[in-house]
């Protein structure tokens, strides 16, 4: 075989065994839950925004942003729910560049994933207990969720990975919230059979195990626009997008319809100041649309302390060395100009 078997990482009991979390975490993470749930089924009709910097790079820069995320929650949490973006593991579609924390926890050393598990698990952990968020990350790999997944509150199914049967399957068994992306061209068809597949029951194999799941009822949409054979992006978070997305759920019979609209990629051309316009007019279609009101659940920001992004060695502070995000001060804006259109 033609690779080398560097080390046997330990299982994710082991490591929750090594790392456990406490009562209180526990506690916290469940009434999120549920909140949560309530707003995925429409029982609680606050907005939720899955915020944050696109990848987690610097542990101490993610809980300044943290802290002043709480700081803004408490002022909007009645129109509001955020689940904060920490982003361990990030796709990368020639497999060069950083991908993630998992992979690589101090950017100036090199890569290390046993380092890695107990970085990420350590940050998702630190989160709570000194924030009380509970956060999203995306399924890089299908069989890490076990590490984090006494931890999390949501994950995102990335456009490149929607349409692998491992990812959909894993998804089917994890008991929070399961966004699946529309794939990097765009055929929604994919993605609305990748939600049927991860709402249903499924037998599989999953770490060297024979499992069975669920069926995870709360998996849904996320639209992050598209990418022609040209290289040109296309937006699909217009009106015309959603009511269509409407009508595919219905076709397709499943449960708790709803979308999370992603803000920047291929909807916003990676432009990312383009994300404040794009908020808003999600929010105006939801305003003179009732359907569409009841669909729209939340949106993804990418957001940090700069604006912007720079390269790993840029050295800037908060600054994305991944996609570019909005800066804290833009962002405080729009969350309070969201507040008040929702």
């Amino acid at each position: 075989m033609e690779m080398e078997f560097i080390r046997k990482l330990p299982v994710p009991k082991e490591i929750k065994e090594q790392f456990p979390v406490s009562d209180r975490v526990r506690t916290i993470r469940d009434k999120r839950n549920e909140e949560i749930r309530n707003v995925f089924t429409g029982k609680d009709d606050r907005l939720l925004l899955i915020i944050g910097p696109c990848s987690a790079d610097n542990e101490e820069a993610v809980m300044d942003y943290m802290y002043r995320l709480t700081k803004v929650q408490e002022k909007v949490a009645d129109k509001i729910m955020m689940i904060p973006r920490v982003y361990t593991g990030k796709p990368r579609t020639t497999g060069s560049g950083y991908k993630g924390m998992l992979h690589q926890p101090d950017i100036h050393k090199k890569e290390d994933m046993l380092a890695g598990i107990i970085a990420i698990r350590s940050l998702h952990t630190r989160v709570v207990e000194e924030t009380g968020f509970t956060c999203a990350d995306e399924m890089l790999y299908p069989e890490n969720w076990r590490y984090l997944s006494d931890l999390l509150s949501y994950v995102a199914i990335g456009a490149r990975s929607v349409e692998n049967q491992q990812h959909r399957l894993t998804a089917s068994g994890f008991g929070v919230p399961a966004g699946m992306k529309n794939p990097t061209e765009g055929d929604l068809t994919v993605m609305m059979n990748s939600i049927k597949a991860a709402q249903g029951s499924h037998t599989f194999v999953y770490r060297g195990w024979e499992v069975k799941s669920k069926g995870n009822d709360l998996a849904h949409a996320i639209l992050r626009g598209y990418v022609d054979s040209f290289g040109h992006s296309h937006p699909n978070y217009h009106y015309e997008d959603l009511t269509q997305l409407m009508d595919l759920y219905e076709k397709h019979g499943l449960k708790n319809p709803a979308v999370v609209v992603d803000v920047n990629h291929a909807n916003s051309g990676k432009q990312y100041l383009e994300q404040i316009r794009i908020s808003k007019d999600v929010l105006h279609s939801a305003h003179v649309n009732a359907d569409i009101h009841k669909l729209v659940k939340g949106l993804m920001i990418e957001s940090y302390i700069e604006d912007g992004n720079q390269p790993m060695d840029g050295g800037v502070y908060g600054k994305s060395i991944t996609d570019p995000c909005l800066g804290w001060e833009k962002t405080e804006s729009l969350i309070y100009d969201i507040a008040e259109a929702w």
